[in-house]
């Protein structure tokens, strides 16, 4: 999937317009790079547009932080009110999985904790895999 396709299904999903869909997906995608380990940022990123992979690469440590922390740190960005953060970042994970393999979707969310399943809405942690 391309980027602008990404984008074109995040605006889909969330009502919002191209340029506020671009904005989450990306302030998403750094929020979720560095909340994962540089290496499965790296895979993620190699199977994703250009365009979107450059905002997942890092090479540091994750940051291990929760779900709550994940929602202001993209509300504060877009801005978004608190509770239209949570079902915005859903829409992204969602437009993920039909991007990316089985595979390295639930490589990536094995990385969250089981506290993530209700933000992303999908199986994370353990149950990811």
């Amino acid at each position: 999937m391309d980027a602008p396709h990404f984008v074109k299904r995040v605006a889909e999903l969330t009502g919002f317009d191209r340029d506020r869909s671009e904005l989450l997906v990306r302030t998403t995608l750094v929020t979720l790079g560095t909340r994962i380990s540089a290496g499965e940022a790296d895979d993620l990123a190699a199977q994703l547009p250009d365009a979107l992979a450059a905002t997942l690469l890092h090479e540091s440590e994750p940051c291990r932080f929760p779900p709550k922390e994940f929602e202001r740190r993209v509300a504060r960005i877009l801005p978004l009110a608190n509770e239209q953060a949570a079902p915005a970042i859903r829409a992204v994970f969602t437009v993920l999985a039909e991007a990316v393999s089985e595979g390295e979707l639930r490589q990536v969310l094995s990385q969250l904790g089981r506290e993530y399943e209700k933000l992303v809405g999908m199986p994370t942690g353990t149950h990811a895999l």
